[in-house]
């Protein structure tokens, strides 16, 4: 675990990024002692931190189920009937200011936008990044295509899930409400599929593997994540990994998300002793495997100035097309600065292989 003068260096990060997943699940149990009550009053007076509008907006997106089934607002509930409420937790309360940005855009149509998104981003303003962000770009880019566009709904139903500042990668926002409800509750139901590549430090004794642990604020540092075997904090989660090289002192890993914590590879990875290479929030921005001396890490060193970032990149995005039902699966390039420190160390481990047996 990093010291704490890394841990307030890097705060800011997990403040602004939070989970990826952007909705959450409230499951209500009517009482049988209750009133017929209609349901958005009844979801008002049950539930913090919400408002009318809000019940409304998801009654109206189906995002209120009944016993498994979509809803009127003017339904009125009876005893014992099973709610789900799936309720947005409003991630952006600041201004959108519409910047134009560089956006390496992958995929668009009227519902969708998918983005390749370069390392040192931001997804969407917070504290202490106002501007510059993903989702300051993507009001530029939509305001172009609608000129009347209100940006205040940006923040509501632009973003369905995020990736951390400086990992790479595939993300796709909404262009229209009806996306984002669908797109979210692919994304909270765990059908979106996910892969990850990752370059770890050390080796693994199974090819394959499952990490599970529940992840939640670390007791001491609270501006970081940690893992909770026993379940007692935090929340679920379970990461799927196949090790694709062994080179030697560092594994390139493909990871499959089945949740979406926040840093959750990153956490669970440090958990399991293989922090991400160059992670400088958990421990993987020294020599963590391998004997320290003089040319070996300066090798590392070399290494890290190629990365200078946690070496993650979200390779592969799929889902359900929230219009058309069509299954669509996106596929990205690896980061050039990731591509450079995976060949260096090939070279590396190709080279101390030869030595070992000449």
């Amino acid at each position: 675990m990093p010291q704490e003068n890394s841990n307030e260096m890097m705060g800011e990060e997990i403040v602004e990024q939070g989970s990826e997943e952007l909705y959450e699940r409230l499951a209500i149990e009517v009482d049988k002692g209750q009133e017929p009550l209609r349901i958005d009053k009844f979801l008002l007076n049950r539930v913090v931190n919400t408002s009318r509008n809000k019940i409304q907006r998801a009654i109206d997106n189906e995002m209120v189920l009944v016993n498994n089934q979509p809803i009127k607002s003017n339904y009125k509930v009876k005893p014992a009937d099973q709610i789900i409420f799936y309720s947005d937790t409003d991630p952006v309360t600041y201004e959108i200011i519409p910047e134009k940005l560089p956006l390496n855009i992958v995929y668009e149509d009227d519902h969708i936008l998918l983005i390749n998104k370069p390392a040192g981003m931001v997804v969407h303003p917070g504290s202490g990044n106002f501007s510059g962000t993903l989702i300051n770009g993507v009001a530029f880019h939509l305001r172009e295509q609608q000129p009347d566009l209100d940006e205040t709904k940006l923040p509501r139903f632009g973003m369905v899930h995020r990736i951390d500042k400086n990992t790479t990668g595939l993300i796709v926002l909404a262009k229209s409400e009806l996306a984002a409800v669908k797109l979210a509750r692919q994304f909270f139901e765990h059908t979106v599929k996910r892969r990850y590549m990752a370059l770890v430090w050390g080796n693994f004794d199974e090819v394959e593997g499952s990490i599970e642990g529940n992840i939640g604020r670390h007791p001491r540092f609270r501006k970081l994540m940690d893992v909770f075997p026993d379940g007692d904090q935090g929340k679920h989660a379970i990461t799927h990994y196949t090790v694709l090289e062994d080179l030697k002192y560092v594994s390139l890993v493909e990871c499959r998300l089945e949740t979406g914590r926040t840093h959750q590879i990153r956490v669970h990875m440090q958990h399991r002793g293989h922090p991400l290479f160059n992670d400088d929030v958990y421990g993987g921005d020294r020599v963590v495997k391998g004997t320290v001396f003089t040319k070996y890490k300066q090798f590392v060193d070399n290494c890290f100035d190629l990365c200078k970032r946690q070496a993650l990149h979200a390779k592969t995005l799929g889902f359900i097309h929230p219009a058309t039902g069509e299954e669509m699966l996106f596929e990205s390039e690896l980061a050039d600065d990731m591509q450079a420190v995976i060949q260096k160390w090939r070279g590396y481990s190709n080279n101390a292989q030869l030595t070992s047996r000449s």
